[in-house]
């Protein structure tokens, strides 16, 4: 197991909405778990081998927890569909340690947060530390229907007093749109602005944000906006291991990695994570992540090796 990976008990299942269960994790052997900060996420080492990233829900001021969310979605490629079917109390279960690939920037005047279904779990946790910091936010929360969307109890203790939490459902809205772009639009200039959601939510957002300055908005992808390269044809050169791979047709550079018997980082297999990073030293990559800039892929300096190929016959790799 990885240093940083560590064993925990399956304490507690809750019933959060339709198809939605929550999970709160302790340590197996007691104590402290650690620390972690809003919109951080963990990921759940299954044993069916799958490895699968949840954000934290609760608040970040607790160490004697972790608790997420996991919607049973019908399309699921195995990972929610065998949490809900399989993981029981009691179950002790491989995690890694929380990452933040979705920061909270506490010193914002303002914050606009903006949630899709299950995407409300690390907005969950954002609204828990603005409300400690008494800072400003606004929570947008559009869910199919009422009995589909998770914590609305908590998030109404919240919203209650200034109004400051509005629900949109499908089935309720009367012929109306929930119009993202307005939400955007009538933001404050200094507005932090996140969504997490599905992919035609963020990227409805990305456009409506498009004319805001890029450090005042913050997306997170659950899933991939377009297919994995699998055309292959090219090789990694790994600089540290002087090997080369050539990746094959039908196969993306992590598989071909993986098949070597090479010991590489991975999770979500879909580029949203970003647990398989890795940084380049030759060659262009094809990017096909959802996690790394406009700005970043362009500089070429790191690919995603899950979903990402090459442009360049090779690709050197600083693995």
């Amino acid at each position: 197991m990885n240093a940083a990976n560590q064993e925990v008990l399956v304490k507690r299942i809750g019933y959060e909405a339709e198809r939605i269960h929550s999970y709160e994790l302790i340590a197996r052997t007691g104590g402290e778990l650690a620390p972690f900060t809003a919109g951080s996420h963990i990921d759940l080492h299954l044993p069916n081998g799958m490895i699968r990233s949840y954000s934290l829900v609760n608040d970040q001021c607790e160490r004697h927890r972790y608790v997420i969310a996991v919607n049973k979605d019908g399309e699921s490629r195995g990972g929610s569909r065998f949490v809900h079917d399989t993981i029981r109390v009691g179950d002790v279960m491989t995690i890694s340690g929380p990452r933040n690939n979705f920061a909270l920037h506490e010193e914002a005047e303002h914050s606009v947060l903006i949630a899709g279904g299950i995407g409300i779990t690390p907005l969950l946790s954002m609204t828990r530390r603005l409300e400690t910091l008494g800072r400003r936010w606004e929570l947008f929360y559009a869910a199919r229907t009422r009995a589909a969307a998770a914590f609305l109890e908590e998030l109404g203790a919240f919203g209650s007093d200034h109004s400051r939490l509005h629900v949109d459902f499908d089935d309720e809205r009367s012929g109306r749109v929930f119009d993202l772009a307005a939400i955007v639009r009538n933001a404050p200039a200094h507005t932090h602005l996140y969504c997490c959601g599905p992919v035609p939510m963020l990227e409805a957002f990305e456009a409506a944000a498009a004319d805001r300055p890029a450090s005042h908005v913050h997306v997170e992808y659950f899933k991939a906006g377009e297919a994995p390269v699998t055309e292959g044809g090219f090789d990694v050169r790994l600089a540290r291991s002087n090997r080369t791979i050539a990746v094959e047709a039908g196969k993306t550079i992590l598989d071909a990695l993986l098949d070597a018997g090479i010991a590489a980082n991975y999770a979500c297999t879909e580029g949203v994570c970003g647990t398989c990073e890795t940084r380049v030293l030759e060659g262009i990559p094809d990017h096909r992540d959802q996690f790394l800039s406009e700005e970043e892929q362009a500089a070429n300096k790191s690919v995603m090796i899950c979903c990402s190929g090459a442009k360049s016959r090779t690709l050197v790799l600083d693995l």
